[in-house]
């Protein structure tokens, strides 16, 4: 029989070289550039601080992009899957710790501390231990992960510099008790979802437990 009239064939796997695994790539990429522009100057650089916050919002929409085009077009890979949220935590990741030596406070390092590592434990489980649990993003996690972008990328400005015109001032002002607002939110937002991911997972670990301790007594009932 030709292999013409063995039936069905496997579809053919999604090449890895496609436009969101570039934009992907792209935004990986930026982290460096864009906490070099950040810290210039010891962060003190109103031109740079600028230059920074381009490449942060760039990457913010290339990440809504890149997400949008591969689920529209079924251009979904496993490089695009364990790169596409390591990008994301890279470059939240050098803003909380950029913006930490740059604000040089206990309260910030404390929260980037924590961030950073719900973040990262969050991120490793997913793309490890997780492989047979399915945990769906909560609407927590999408409302902190917008928190988060608002105002890292409005911290990242030089809102309070002395160097701005005298009319941004007050603007910045405001601006700035927005941002540190939006942080606070994302902080609590960030370690509620937290709470519900590892909630979430014990769960389904233990119900996966219980669901083969019980096919187990059952094959043992029928021998």
């Amino acid at each position: 029989m030709s292999s013409t009239d063995s039936g069905p064939t496997d579809a053919p796997r999604t090449s890895n070289w496609n436009v969101p695994n570039a934009l992907t790539t792209l935004r990986i990429a930026s982290v460096p550039f864009y906490g070099w522009a950040l810290l210039v100057d010891g962060g003190d650089s109103v031109m740079w601080r600028t230059i920074a916050w381009g490449i942060f919002v760039a990457a913010m929409i290339t990440d809504k992009i890149d997400g949008d085009i591969a689920r529209k077009h079924n251009l979904v890979t496993n490089f695009g899957k364990i790169a596409d949220p390591i990008a994301d935590k890279a470059i939240t990741g050098m803003a909380f710790v950029g913006l930490a030596i740059i604000m040089d406070s206990w309260w910030m390092w404390t929260i980037t501390i924590i961030v950073l590592v719900r973040e990262w434990a969050v991120t490793l489980l997913r793309l490890s231990i997780l492989k047979a649990v399915v945990v769906a993003a909560a609407n927590s996690g999408k409302w902190k992960t917008t928190a988060q972008a608002g105002a890292l990328s409005l911290l990242t400005l030089p809102l309070l510099d002395s160097g701005l015109a005298d009319w941004l001032e007050v603007p910045g002002e405001v601006a700035y008790v927005v941002a540190l607002v939006m942080l606070v939110v994302a902080f609590v937002l960030t370690l509620w979802s937290g709470y519900e991911f590892f909630r979430d997972v014990w769960r389904q670990r233990h119900d996966i437990r219980g669901r083969k301790a019980a096919a187990e007594a059952a094959e043992k009932a029928a021998s």
